[in-house]
């Protein structure tokens, strides 16, 4: 999460803010609103004894709504739409729906956690108040220690000490407040120094650890969680495909609508609203924070993780046959003209 948070380029967002924000707004709104009265057929036979309606709904409504930023990144890469305004404008969206979905999830665990709603807003306003300050002090800060003690590039031992410092802190201060320590290392890599270079250095010193160890581990462990077992009748397994179908109309549909309102031809926008129903590691990020709270039963969190993969592997040939008309010498051009310009 520390790395999915320092990826995100707010200068990008800033030039795309108009597109961004409502691509990536209508991109959470569709899928939430269809999350939420989905659990009122759900509620009754798959939620967690003892978890209130509110809870579940809130939940089931945020699961549905989260785009992962770093394997649409890949796909894009991979697609060679880097340059592409199809690309580009993915991207940022990906971004800014980042950033709004996890303060979002944010609330709703608040929420979730809380024995009252007092609880709750104060849980929300404490959330809100370390937001402004690790965005407005700590930040600052920051970006003159490594203008001061970062030379040529390069990131020293201190400074990686002063680094996993702060994502510690960060991820514990968080977790007292009560919200998860997941966003506290979202918001730790979201105030890390802009510069491109020391972003890349930072990412070479910690992405193998994450990578090489972590993330497989993680993998692993979701996949001891997922009972496909449980889905022992037809009944459950047409409630995941429904469950697959609302996901993706919600993502796909809310996108594309927006982007074709911001005055993007059909094509590029049914591209946009295919690239943001790529939901991967981000989603089984959320899933398990779920199941860790009780909110997501073994059965719910089962069908869910099938969706965030079918969701996931279907962008790829989804947007390969959308893009297959694209004139090779459409990509070129645009490549160039954004090579000229920088």
């Amino acid at each position: 999460m520390f790395i999915v948070g320092m990826e995100i380029d707010s200068s990008t967002i800033k030039n795309q803010a108009h597109q961004a924000v409502i691509i990536s707004h209508a991109s959470i709104i569709f899928p939430f609103f269809l999350g939420v009265v989905s659990s009122f057929f759900l509620y009754s036979s798959f939620a967690p004894t003892n978890i209130p309606f509110v809870a579940f709904a809130l939940f089931m409504g945020i699961a549905m709504s989260i785009t992962a930023f770093p394997v649409l990144a890949r796909i894009v890469h991979e697609k060679g739409l880097s340059k592409h305004p199809i690309g580009i404008v993915s991207l940022t969206c990906a971004a800014a729906d980042d950033v709004t979905a996890w303060c979002v999830l944010a609330a709703v665990i608040a929420i979730v956690k809380a024995s009252t709603i007092l609880s709750a807003l104060l849980t929300i306003v404490l959330a809100a108040a370390y937001i402004l300050i690790m965005l407005y002090v700590v930040k600052p800060g920051l970006n003159k220690l490594f203008s001061i003690k970062a030379q040529n590039g390069e990131v020293s031992r201190s400074l990686t000490g002063i680094i996993f410092l702060i994502l510690l802190l960060s991820s514990y201060i968080c977790e007292v407040i009560g919200i998860h320590a997941l966003f506290g290392a979202f918001i730790a890599g979201v105030i890390m120094p802009e510069e491109v270079n020391l972003k890349k250095v930072i990412s070479e010193k910690i992405e193998d650890v994450a990578l090489v160890l972590l993330l497989p581990l993680f993998f692993v462990f979701t996949g001891l969680r997922t009972h496909i077992n449980l889905l022992n009748n037809p009944h459950l397994w047409m409630v995941c495909l429904c469950i697959i179908v609302l996901a993706v109309l919600g993502k796909l549909v809310g996108s594309a609508l927006a982007a074709k309102i911001t005055g993007l031809s059909w094509k590029r926008a049914l591209s946009i609203g295919v690239l943001m129903n790529t939901r991967g590691l981000m989603e089984l990020v959320v899933l398990n924070i779920g199941y860790d709270l009780g909110v997501l039963s073994p059965e719910i969190f089962t069908m869910m993780v099938i969706m965030a993969l079918v969701t996931t592997f279907m962008t790829g040939p989804f947007l390969n046959f959308i893009t297959k008309n694209i004139p090779e010498q459409e990509l070129a051009n645009t490549e160039n003209a954004v090579n000229s310009v920088a």
